[in-house]
């Protein structure tokens, strides 16, 4: 069920991935048909274009700040905020600033 996940350690998970110029990274930590957990760093100016998920999307944000647009509402989170994203609403995802977020999907 983890993957890419060192088990019976403390870990800090925004240091799981590092930002890198002009790029959006990702790490899948947990990936099965129940839930899917991922976490991401944007580059400032780096975006995920619309689409829409199979499953409730919950982020929340582990460092700086993104701008998520969910069914055409503007939702701007920083550290520590946490938003949820309906099933099949379509969303997108926009690096205001640099910032990391962990990304869990429920099917």
């Amino acid at each position: 069920m983890y993957k890419n996940i060192e088990k019976q350690k403390c870990l800090k998970l925004k240091d799981m991935v590092e930002y890198q110029t002009g790029q959006v990274v990702s790490r899948t930590l947990v990936q099965n048909s129940s839930v899917s957990m991922t976490i991401f760093s944007f580059d400032k100016g780096e975006e995920i274009s619309t689409h829409a998920s199979g499953g409730d999307a919950m982020v929340t944000i582990l460092d700086g700040k993104g701008r998520f647009t969910v069914g055409g509402e503007v939702f701007i989170l920083e550290q520590g905020e946490t938003l949820i994203m309906p099933k099949d609403v379509p969303h997108a995802v926009f690096g205001e600033e640099r910032f990391k977020m962990q990304l869990i999907v429920s099917f």
